[in-house]
C-alpha cells in the first residue's frame, strides 16, 4: 500500500498545515486539537501543490477502482450498488475538509459513515481495498490514539481479506505485506507529527525571545532617551546658572547700588552702571551661544540657511538611493544675514516638507528654492509626486493629516509672522511656500 500514500486526501494537512493528527502520543493528539484552517493558511504554494495532488490520487484510485469491477463484472445486479456506493463515498471525502480536524461528534460520525462506505464497498467488490491509504492518516488524524490505532488495525483485516479473495490461492506476502506496510506507515505519519509538534514548539519559544529581545531594545533605547534629556537638561541648568542667572544677579546689585549712590556718589553710581552693562554684554554672549548650541546641527557647522539646505538636499538624494533627486536652488541676495530663528525655522520646514515628500508623495524629484526679496524670504518646496486635493490652507480634502508635519510647520511660520500655503492637484504634484517678513522680525538673541 505504499504506493497509493499519497492518495490521501488529509496527508497534505498533516504536512501543510502543521500536525493535525491524534497519534500514538500526547502531542500528536493535542495537534488533533488545532485549526486547520488557520495552519494551511499560512502553509507554502509547494505544499498546496502537493494537497492537490493527493485529492487527485484519491479520486484516480477511487475511479480506477470502479472502473475495473464494470470492466471485470459488466452486468452484474450488484454493479448499482457498487456506482451508487463509490458515489457515495466520493462526496463524503470531499465532506471532510469542510467539516475541520477537530474530534467533535459531527467529525466522528462522518468517519464512521465513511468506513462503514467503504467496507460494504469492499464486502460487495475487492478491489476497492486500496481506498482504505485515506483512512489510515483521517483516523490518526482525528482519533484518540488507542482508537486510531484499533481503526488501522481494523482496515487492514479487511485489505488482508480483500486481496485474498483476489488472489487465486493463498499467498504468504498478501497477509504479511499490508500489515507490515500499515505499521511502517503509521510510525512514519507519528514520526512526522511529533516532529511538527517539536518545530513549533521550537518557533513559538524563538518567538518568544525574539519579543522579548525587542522589547528589552525599546525599553534600553527609551531608557537612554531619557536619562539623555536629563542629562542636556541639566548641563543646561548649570550652564545657566553659572552665566546668565549669576550675571543677572550681580546686574541687579550693581543697579541696586547706582540707584542708593545715585544722588550722593554720581561717578559712583555711573561706575556701578558701566559694570552692569559689561555683565550684560556677557550675557548676551552666553544666551547666543546657547541658542547656538540648540540650533539645527546644519546650520551650527556654519554657512548659513544656504549651505544648509544645498547639504540636505544633497543627503536626502543619497538617502533615497535613485529613488528620490532633490535638488536646490538660491535666488536672490539678502541684505543681511537672516536671524537666527528664521534660519531654524526654515530649515525645519524644508526637512519636514522632504520626510513627507519621501514617504507619501511618491515622487522621483523635489526642489527646494529659497528666495531673497528684500523685506522677506520664501521657501518652496515642490514635488511631481501624486498630489492630493487640497482644501482649506491646504489640508487635505480626503483625510486629516496624519501625525504634526504640517500643524508644526504652521505653527513655525505663524511664530514668524508669516504664511504657509499648500498648492497641490491629484497626479499633478505639491508645492509649500513658506513666506517670513524680515521686516518685523527681530532675533531675540
Amino acid at each position: 500500500m505504499v504506493e497509493h500514500r499519497s492518495g490521501s486526501p488529509y496527508a497534505e494537512e498533516a504536512e501543510a498545515s502543521g500536525p493535525g493528527a491524534a497519534g500514538s502520543t500526547a502531542e500528536a493528539g493535542q495537534v488533533a486539537g488545532s485549526d486547520p484552517d488557520a495552519q494551511v493558511a499560512g502553509s507554502d504554494p509547494d505544499a498546496r501543490w502537493l494537497a492537490l495532488l493527493m485529492h487527485a490520487a484519491f479520486f484516480l484510485l477511487l475511479g480506477a477502482s470502479l472502473t475495473r469491477f464494470l470492466m471485470r463484472h459488466p452486468g452484474e445486479a450488484r454493479t448499482p450498488w457498487i456506482i451508487a456506493l463509490s458515489i457515495t463515498l466520493a462526496v463524503l471525502y470531499l465532506l471532510g475538509p469542510v467539516l475541520g480536524s477537530r474530534p467533535t461528534p459531527r467529525r466522528l460520525a462522518w468517519l464512521t459513515v465513511l468506513v462503514v462506505v467503504w467496507m460494504v464497498l469492499v464486502v460487495l467488490a475487492p478491489s476497492f481495498a486500496w481506498c482504505a491509504v485515506p483512512l489510515f492518516y483521517t483516523g490518526l488524524r482525528i482519533l484518540p490514539p488507542r482508537a486510531a490505532l484499533a481503526l488501522v488495525a481494523l482496515l487492514t483485516v479487511f485489505v488482508v481479506a480483500a486481496q485474498l479473495r483476489l488472489a487465486d490461492g493463498f499467498d504468504p506476502n498478501l497477509v504479511l505485506a499490508p500489515p507490515a506496510v500499515a505499521a511502517v506507515a503509521t510510525a512514519v505519519f507519528v514520526h512526522m507529527q511529533r516532529q511538527a509538534v517539536r518545530q513549533r514548539e521550537l518557533a513559538a519559544r524563538q518567538r518568544e525571545l525574539i519579543d522579548d529581545l525587542l522589547r528589552t531594545r525599546r525599553e534600553l533605547a527609551a531608557t537612554e532617551r531619557r536619562e539623555g534629556t536629563l542629562a542636556e537638561r541639566q548641563r543646561l541648568s548649570m550652564e545657566i546658572h553659572d552665566t546668565l542667572a549669576q550675571g543677572l544677579s550681580s546686574q541687579q546689585m550693581l543697579l541696586q547700588a547706582a540707584d542708593r549712590t545715585w544722588s550722593a556718589d554720581p561717578d559712583a553710581a555711573r561706575r556701578h552702571v558701566r559694570t552692569a552693562t559689561g555683565i550684560a554684554e556677557r550675557n548676551l554672549a552666553e544666551a547666543r551661544r546657547f541658542v547656538h548650541d540648540l540650533a539645527p546641527a546644519d546650520l551650527a557647522e556654519g554657512g548659513g540657511l544656504e549651505a544648509a539646505l544645498y547639504a540636505l538636499a544633497a543627503r536626502e538624494s543619497a538617502q533615497a538611493e535613485g529613488a528620490l533627486t532633490v535638488h536646490c536652488h538660491v535666488e536672490g541676495t539678502p541684505h543681511a544675514p537672516l536671524p537666527d530663528r528664521v534660519q531654524s525655522a526654515l530649515l525645519r520646514i524644508a526637512q519636514g516638507a522632504l520626510a513627507n515628500v519621501r514617504e507619501h508623495s511618491g515622487a522621483s524629484a523635489a526642489g527646494l528654492t529659497l528666495t531673497h526679496l528684500g523685506d522677506r524670504v520664501v521657501l518652496d518646496i515642490g514635488d511631481n509626486g501624486r498630489g492630493f486635493t487640497a482644501g482649506p490652507e491646504g489640508v487635505r480634502a480626503a483625510r486629516t493629516v496624519r501625525g504634526h508635519g504640517l500643524p508644526a510647520m504652521r505653527a513655525r511660520v505663524r511664530q514668524l509672522g508669516g504664511t504657509l500655503t499648500i498648492e497641490s492637484a491629484p497626479g499633478e504634484g505639491t508645492v509649500l511656500s513658506a513666506e517670513v517678513p524680515l521686516t518685523t522680525t527681530e532675533d531675540p538673541t
